[in-house]
């Protein structure tokens, strides 16, 4: 599962792994929390993508039950440094796709559920880490990590504790700590410790500290050597327009994989280009508005041109500019989640496919003559049809 999810592949340097991540700088980090019936004994792990490998760093509770709990957290320092004030909704679109990766990884003879809503503070104790705010006074000289989602696998069948499985592990006393990096920030810059601070805050989510607990099924035609093959394709790979049902089947899984997110529409290039979204009378698609959207989405996903030939680009929208910070949290992480199982099922469709989530001023509500501000675009994915078959020459007239 893990293999196929976020490992980094043998022979690499680390950062070209299947789940995407902006700038190829994977943040994400992965704490274990195993149960009896797993491949590694009952205890807390922390995973080590690099070489694929579990380090040990505490028990589990006495009366765990079976199965295993994955806590995913992120370490803002590289994305912070690359992207500035931009970093932080690019750690949370990362989260979401690093859980569906794992969702979509897990093996069919276990139930899978994913919680993308959980308290951070009960998240970081599960996991056997101190909280943000305390963390360089506990761990000095370590790199914070910020909780906010996590994937839960027991055996098919069997009963679900509708509180998850999270109040057992935090019970437990604070794991060892991760092994101290010598000049580690310990005085933040500005833009990280802004990161943080954001980030920590819209984590909280008291009223419901257990967080909500979906089932993550897999997409028929995903298997494992999809999986494998999911691969972010260069911009001169997407030029071809999908087909309209190819988009619509696209389209559909990114609505219905978590169906509270955000809303989902689609810029479609070609002899008529438009702005398409679900049609809610059909499984096709209907017009919201003629014209090419492609070149403006362009400009708002930070000048990058070549969004403006691809064949289609997918995009979730929503996050009005006052929206509470639980609507803020969720409208991202369900976006580069669903954006995660779109990808995986283009790829299987023989489709090409790239994430694109730097956006600024990307008001797509206003751009239609909605009142601004409440309807922001989140989270992208561009998507190239498959290649037409090669023509076959004709033979030659014989002389």
């Amino acid at each position: 599962m893990l293999r196929l999810s976020l490992a980094a592949p043998t022979g690499t340097p680390g950062r070209l792994r299947p789940v995407p991540s902006a700038g190829a700088l994977q943040p994400v980090r992965a704490h274990l929390l195993l149960g009896p019936g797993c491949s590694l004994p009952p205890g807390r792990y922390a995973y080590d993508p690099r070489t694929h490998r579990a380090h040990p760093r505490g028990p589990a509770p006495a009366d765990v039950p079976p199965g295993a709990l994955v806590v995913l957290t992120v370490d803002a320092s590289r994305t912070a440094a690359h992207y500035g004030h931009r970093a932080w909704p690019l750690l949370l679109l990362d989260m979401g796709h690093a859980a569906v990766a794992l969702a979509l990884a897990g093996p069919p003879a276990v139930d899978i559920r994913v919680s993308l809503d959980a308290d951070g503070t009960l998240l970081s104790a599960a996991a056997g880490l101190p909280g943000v705010p305390d963390w360089q006074l506990v761990w000095p000289g370590t790199e914070p990590e910020l909780p906010f989602a996590a994937v839960w696998l027991m055996p098919s069948g069997g009963p679900v504790d509708a509180e998850g499985p999270l109040g057992a592990w935090a019970a437990l006393p604070r794991a060892g700590a991760p092994a101290s990096h010598p000049g580690a920030d310990t005085t933040p810059p500005r833009e990280l410790a802004a990161a943080r601070h954001l980030l920590h805050h819209i984590a909280g989510a008291p009223e419901l500290p257990g967080g909500t607990w979906h089932p993550a099924p897999r997409q028929v035609p995903v298997t494992d050597d999809v999986l494998e093959a999911r691969r972010s394709a260069p911009p001169e790979d997407l030029n071809h327009p999908p087909g309209k049902d190819l988009l619509a089947r696209i389209l559909a899984t990114a609505r219905t994989v978590r169906p509270a997110g955000p809303a989902w529409t689609a810029a479609v290039g070609g002899a008529a280009p438009a702005l398409c979204a679900p049609d809610p009378g059909s499984r096709g698609l209907a017009v919201r508005a003629s014209g090419d959207a492609r070149p403006t989405l362009a400009g708002w996903a930070a000048h990058q041109p070549w969004i403006g030939t691809a064949g289609a680009v997918l995009l979730a929208h929503g996050c009005p500019e006052d929206a509470p910070p639980a609507a803020v949290r969720s409208s991202h992480l369900i976006a580069g989640y669903a954006v995660g199982a779109a990808q995986a099922h283009a790829t299987a469709l023989g489709m090409r496919s790239r994430p694109i989530g730097s956006w600024q001023q990307a008001d797509l509500g206003a751009a239609l003559g909605d009142t601004p501000g409440r309807d922001w675009i989140v989270h992208g994915l561009a998507l190239g049809g498959p290649r037409p078959p090669a023509s076959t020459p004709e033979p030659a007239s014989p002389p």
